[in-house]
């Protein structure tokens, strides 16, 4: 599998699917995930509601599980939304406001993390997709460290013969964009 890190909107991204770093309710938020629900329009969230039932109270997409919905007005046939954990020992982290979005006291975040990538990985080979674009999922607001989203990533490409021709990853800010491709070059 090839690997791309490209700096970009990933609303605009050409490709077979895009990565969603979602909430539990798949009802869009902020970030990313508000971005790819105002490019993919009302359509998204009436079919996160429509097709994915609450699993538990405001829960349609468990933390370190994913979901696929079509694109809509995206320029992607797929959308494949993922939640991943809140670091809660990070200072940039925010404080989890729907169930289930901290990872109980049990689980490491870094292995949730870890499923929610593998878990995108295993729908794009499932529906036989080329071409995927992924966010830095669990970066940002929820806390984790671009390095540890790097470390995480790395650890999962190499974990099986993925079956997709290239996994673009893609990064919106000029510091974010600059810090990954610095980690990937220098994480062996």
């Amino acid at each position: 599998m090839k690997i791309e890190i490209m700096q970009g909107d990933i609303t605009q991204f050409k490709g077979d699917a895009i990565v969603n770093a979602a909430n539990v309710t798949l009802l869009g938020g902020g970030g990313v995930d508000g971005c790819i629900h105002r490019a993919a329009g009302p359509e998204l969230a009436e079919s996160c509601r429509d097709i994915y039932p609450e699993v538990e109270p405001g829960i349609r997409c468990p933390t370190g599980e994913a979901r696929v919905t079509p694109g809509f007005r995206l320029p992607t046939p797929f959308v494949i939304h993922t939640v991943g954990p809140i670091f809660s020992d990070s200072p940039t982290a925010r404080n989890p406001y729907h169930p289930g979005e901290l990872a109980d006291e049990y689980t490491d975040p870094e292995l949730v993390l870890a499923m929610s990538i593998a878990s995108c990985l295993a729908i794009a080979e499932k529906l036989n997709l080329r071409t995927l674009a992924m966010p830095a999922i669990s970066c940002g607001v929820f806390g984790c460290t671009i390095k540890k989203f790097v470390e995480v990533s790395k650890t999962i490409v190499a974990s099986e013969d993925w079956k997709l021709n290239t996994l673009t990853f893609m990064l919106f800010q000029d510091e974010e964009f600059e810090e990954f491709k610095q980690c990937w070059e220098d994480i062996g």
